[in-house]
């Protein structure tokens, strides 16, 4: 066998992580070195193997990070290494991202290369402006011209009178700078003045900005509006119909910037609810989640069949109490004797997405209402099995115990305070560039004071909203410095969610 990996020319799609292929997705987790460009955003490559070698070769304008014949023996050397190589290319490695020049290099050296199709910037920023690139009313071709060429070199290998001819779609690509050329081509060649035009600025991510205009004014408005690169640029009929189809800018908290704070483990949820709904998304976790060893679990799991019940108090617990129960060669079937309680529709959904039923969610999700349901079907003498973080609060097992149950408490995780507050989300929060910032317990709320320190806090009244999950929470940001501006009626992640909405939009 070769001692020579393998190179991957791979398409990161236009920026959005969802638009990522399965392909790509999977071969980004397994690489052991990714080679990736400016417009790979931070949420693809945070998919790497924390192992993984990353090295960043992007190009701006007049300004390259490696020239391209640097960036070409990059590739043969990982190779030759013996790694699994990712070369990853915003949208399509072969649509003028130089994927075939890379392709022949590495044949040319020996070096195995699949290639994987991306999603392109030129279908796809357009489809999120609510622009259809191709439309039986009002076109029937599409046109995809690279603009990143020098003026000079751009007049000769483009045939210009050809594609400002007709009325098809015409998609430049990295054309921003050479604009006024590019407008001054098309009139000159017979595209009426009239003729729409959109540009689409960070298409497909949260801070998507679409100008619209016509030939004849779009070279001013983009001069008084400020408005900058990287944008795709859309000529043609069909940018009438944003309009009319225009769906990703008009979301309810479309450019709203949220910091969530919730533990890592557990933010996922509420940052796609988030996102689903437009939101800028930014994650500032303050605590981190960190399992516990349990010296008597294979005991306990053994005899699992003494407990009438297991409770589960969050999803933490869920997660944690199964991982470490299959590290100790257990079966989720081994947990067939126990009824299940959980608290709260998220803790119940995560126990049943692991194929085990939930006998009880109690209406509130509070250890008095709790312990009310446990105590209607278990009495003294049963036992119970309660798996939870350490220094959970003592109510739930001393209203259980006090009515004769036994309660075996199992600490099998701690949460823990993150330290650092990352410069670009301090740099946020100081300029009150933020919108809102949420806060799902109590302790996300001290730990965040603690990171950012209370002089912040004061800085922040006024300038950013405070949305609180619950009542408990919002007193503890309110004892903190923080005006609160938003409290959920419902004390879970799609409750906190839809007060957000409310909060933004008037909608009840």
């Amino acid at each position: 066998m070769s001692s020579t990996g393998k190179v991957y020319l791979v398409g990161a799609g236009p920026g959005d992580p969802g638009l990522l292929t399965v392909r790509a997705q999977e071969l980004i987790r397994r690489a052991q070195v990714i080679v990736y460009d400016r417009l790979v955003g931070k949420r693809i490559i945070e998919q790497a193997n924390p192992d993984a070698e990353k090295i960043y070769v992007g190009k701006e304008s007049n300004r390259h990070t490696l020239p391209q014949e640097e960036i070409n023996r990059l590739l043969v050397t990982k190779a030759r290494e013996g790694r699994v190589v990712v070369r990853l290319k915003g949208g399509d490695p072969f649509l003028f991202g130089r994927g075939g020049e890379e392709a022949e290099y590495l044949k040319r050296n020996g070096v195995e290369v699949e290639i994987v199709p991306g999603v392109t910037s030129a279908i796809a920023a357009p489809a999120y402006a609510g622009i259809p690139v191709t439309h039986r009313d009002y076109n029937s071709t599409l046109t995809i011209i690279t603009g990143h060429e020098r003026a000079d070199k751009l007049a000769n290998s483009v045939p210009w009178n050809e594609v400002a001819a007709g009325n098809g779609t015409l998609v430049f690509l990295m054309g921003m700078e050479n604009l006024p050329f590019i407008v001054e081509r098309l009139l000159a060649g017979g595209r009426l003045p009239d003729t729409p035009v959109a540009l689409v600025r960070w298409g497909t991510l949260p801070q998507q900005e679409v100008l619209e205009a016509t030939l004849e004014d779009v070279v001013e408005k983009v001069q008084t509006s400020g408005f900058r690169p990287p944008a795709v640029i859309v000529v043609g009929e069909v940018v009438r119909l944003r309009q009319e189809l225009a769906w990703f800018d008009r979301r309810p908290l479309f450019g709203k910037k949220v910091i969530v704070t919730r533990a890592r483990a557990q933010a996922s949820r509420l940052v796609t609810a988030l996102e689903e709904l437009g939101a800028w998304v930014l994650e500032l976790p303050t605590i981190a989640i960190n399992p516990l060893p349990v010296a008597n679990l294979r005991t306990i799991v053994s005899g699992i069949d003494s407990y009438s019940w297991i409770v589960f108090t969050s999803v933490n617990g869920v997660k944690v109490f199964i991982s470490r129960m299959l590290e100790h060669g257990f079966d989720i079937r081994d947990l067939k004797g126990p009824r299940v309680c959980a608290i709260g529709p998220a803790t119940a959904a995560e126990v049943r997405s692991l194929g085990m039923r939930v006998s009880a969610v109690p209406e509130e999700y509070r250890a008095e209402a709790v312990a009310e349901i446990l105590l209607r079907h278990a009495g003294a003498g049963d036992r119970i099995l309660l798996p939870r973080a350490r220094g959970a609060r003592e109510i739930l097992p001393r209203l259980l115990r006090a009515k004769g149950v036994i309660v075996d408490e199992l600490e099998i995780y701690e949460a823990v305070p993150e330290t650092r507050l990352d410069e670009e989300n301090r740099e946020l929060l100081k300029e009150g560039l933020v919108d809102i910032i949420t806060f799902t317990s109590s302790s996300t709320v001290k730990n965040l004071v603690a990171i950012m320190g209370e002089e912040m806090v004061k800085t922040l009244r006024g300038k950013v909203r405070v949305a609180c999950i619950g009542p408990v929470t919002a007193q503890t940001a309110r004892d903190a410095g923080f005006g609160v501006d938003v409290v959920a009626r419902e004390y879970t992640i799609d409750g906190l969610v839809q007060a957000i909405i409310e909060a933004c939009t008037g909608a009840k």
